[in-house]
């Protein structure tokens, strides 16, 4: 409650870090945990059995995603700090009190990662003969740097999901070691190596000319690879999601019952399920038959590999509701400790930036705004993605007036029949304001500004 209220109104603040986000995922996974491993086996391939083509084929693969990691990937990774930090400076203030040694070691192991790359690729060509063993011998160990940077984070994600016993003893090892952290690291682990395969097998179509040995050579080779990692992917998902605590798995289900205008909670099982199947039946096909793969499916596995890693972040981003950090902070931001405290003095009582301190009923619309604002726009814009106006025009119809009171009383009992909304934060004259500032929006299309673009309004 101390910050002013960064907001985008029509892309919505979860949007914008969900776009930035799951691009640096695609990224870092297929191109640097999955991919430098790829590169480096098939250095050693082109090493052991004397064959240049294999070393021309890695080094393709290098020179794509050494640009494409080193550019947007490093620019994503960044764009992830800036965009969380603004939209829920809260969230990440507690992770960071909670995981600074840890964020401390990953950025070192980044750092090392960089150099190593720089190193890696900049030398391809100069060490050759003798020494070439040794440059592969660096591939090996930058691929345990690049995992080793997705390991360090995925002990936060998964934190996030499920604290353990760090919610009583407070301690870091506690926190890096929860219960969601080596199964979400099983799963994502393989899935990184599979998708190195699929988009290793979009790059060949550019590297090999069709129906040569080289081609054949190399949709086998990276088909195989792919159908090695499918399996423990497999084995991964299936242990990931036990470990998942039931109360966030039941959101799945919530979901495909009350979110009609939803439709990716309806089927998100079945595409990450359906998605899996055809990505395996396309390296399958590959590594049998791979002189008859058409361009097509050389490319396709590469777009079902991002539509598998889109749907699985949206799927645990949804499921981890009504939380931030589980058990903890709720997705508005707010501590959960802290809600006896505010639904009994009032949000605005606490919050440092606002234009509205008391309830008055000529400031009461001007008051909902402000507690709008401070409550609900983590997740919900006025009229854009996720637009509260949306959804009480399909609660009320298009054209029934909306109900002060019916809303109010919504508000107060929403968590109940929505698990994954959180509980209402602030005091019953609050709550009367908000109601008062929702059915104002029916006849009053007016965009809500965030502090970048109104400045910070305060009262004292």
């Amino acid at each position: 409650m101390d910050l002013p209220v960064f907001h985008l109104d029509v892309l919505n603040n979860r949007m914008l870090i969900a776009i930035i986000a799951v691009l640096h995922v695609v990224i870092n996974h297929a191109m640097a945990v999955g991919g430098i491993p790829l590169v480096s086996y098939l250095e050693r391939r082109g090493v052991r059995t004397g064959d240049d083509a294999w070393d021309k084929l890695a080094f393709r693969l290098l020179t794509v995603f050494f640009v494409i990691t080193t550019t947007v990937g490093a620019l994503t990774g960044v764009g992830i700090w800036f965009s969380t930090s603004l939209v829920n400076p809260y969230a990440m203030g507690s992770l960071l009190r909670v995981f600074f040694w840890t964020w401390f070691t990953e950025w070192l192991v980044f750092v090392t990662e960089v150099v190593l790359i720089l190193a890696y690729y900049l030398t391809w060509k100069k060490w050759t003969g003798p020494r070439k063993r040794a440059h592969a011998r660096m591939g090996v160990v930058l691929s345990i740097a690049s995992w080793a940077t997705m390991a360090l984070i995925v002990s936060i994600l998964s934190f996030m999901m499920d604290p353990g016993s760090w919610q009583s003893n407070r301690t870091l090892f506690s926190g890096m070691f929860n219960p969601v952290y080596l199964p979400q690291l099983a799963f994502r682990t393989p899935l990184a190596m599979v998708m190195a395969g699929a988009f290793g097998l979009a790059i060949a179509v550019g590297a090999t000319d069709a129906g040569t040995e080289l081609r054949t050579n190399a949709v086998r080779t990276l088909s195989r690879w792919i159908l090695a990692w499918i399996l423990p992917c497999a084995a991964g998902g299936i242990w990931y999601a036990h470990a998942v605590p039931s109360a966030m798995a039941s959101n799945l289900a919530v979901a495909l019952l009350t979110q009609a205008l939803e439709g990716w909670s309806r089927t998100a099982l079945g595409v990450l399920a359906a998605v899996s199947a055809a990505i395996a039946l396309l390296a399958l096909w590959g590594a049998v038959r791979p002189n008859e793969v058409h361009t097509w499916a050389l490319i396709a596995p590469a777009f079902l590999a991002v539509l598998l890693i889109g749907t699985f972040e949206r799927v645990r981003e949804f499921i981890r509701k009504p939380y931030t950090i589980a058990g903890y902070m709720y997705a508005n931001g707010i501590r959960k400790d802290d809600y006896p405290m505010l639904q009994r003095d009032g949000l605005l009582a606490h919050a440092t930036y606002t234009s509205v301190r008391r309830i008055t009923p000529e400031n009461e619309v001007d008051a909902g705004r402000e507690v709008f604002a401070l409550a609900c726009t983590r997740c919900h814009t006025t009229d854009g993605v996720n637009g509260i106006r949306d959804v009480l025009t399909t609660l009320y119809g298009p054209d029934k007036p909306w109900d002060r009171d019916a809303i109010g009383a919504y508000v107060g009992a929403m968590h109940t029949t929505r698990p994954f909304m959180p509980p209402f934060p602030g005091s019953e004259l609050e709550k009367r304001a908000l109601a008062a500032y929702l059915v104002h929006l029916q006849d009053h299309r007016e965009p809500l500004e965030g502090a970048q673009v109104t400045g910070v309004r305060v009262e004292r």
